[in-house]
């Protein structure tokens, strides 16, 4: 019985050599059931190219990366939607991240320019340490934010405070991008049991 994760055969050209092929669509059913190592072998097999499509796309890295990212978890969510009968799975990877990609590009349009005047300039550390500020020390939010070093707490606060993604963020706080996501999944993870 052939794994749904590869399936071993000579390479075109003749010298024996082996290549290992993906089946995209018995990957997908298994996400459906919820088998995390399927999602992961996806990832391992289209995680490279699905990042070069999506910086084709953007013309951005940073970007890039959380539109792979999005279009991973939308894949792990609705791969119980995918449809064999309809087209094929490789195909159906890739629509999600174009379409994550395009919504992307659309929100970035949308965004409109101000004049300079009306810009607020204040640095993000002071916009943070004024949010932090404002919260009333007797708040649970604000005793579980306390329990965070401030990088991580800075993060966090630049995300829902300000609205930033992961790479604005990682830019604004002069920090690498992967540093940045693994401080937000801690310190998120942190507040949930704290506040639960």
């Amino acid at each position: 019985m052939t794994s749904p994760v590869s399936t071993e055969g000579a390479r075109p050209g003749g010298r024996g050599e082996k290549v290992i092929e993906t089946d995209h669509s018995a990957l997908l059913i298994a996400c459906a059931s919820g088998d995390r190592s399927a999602l992961k072998a996806i990832v391992d097999a289209e995680g490279g190219r699905m990042l070069g499509v999506a910086r084709r796309m953007l013309r951005r890295s940073d970007l890039a990366e959380d539109a792979v990212q999005d279009a991973l978890v939308l894949v792990w969510r609705r791969a119980g939607q995918f449809d064999p009968a309809r087209g094929s799975a490789k195909g159906w990877l890739y629509t999600i991240l174009r379409n994550r990609c395009l919504t992307m590009l659309r929100s970035e349009e949308r965004e409109v320019t101000s004049d300079a005047a009306d810009v607020d300039v204040t640095p993000v550390p002071e916009v943070l340490a004024s949010a932090y500020g404002g919260l009333d020390d007797a708040t649970g939010l604000r005793q579980c934010l306390d329990r965070l070093d401030g990088p991580t707490r800075d993060a966090i606060l630049a995300s829902y405070v300000l609205g930033y993604s992961h790479g604005e963020i990682a830019g604004r706080l002069d920090s690498p991008l992967g540093t940045i996501k693994a401080r937000m999944r801690r310190g998120l993870l942190k507040l949930r049991e704290c506040l639960s």
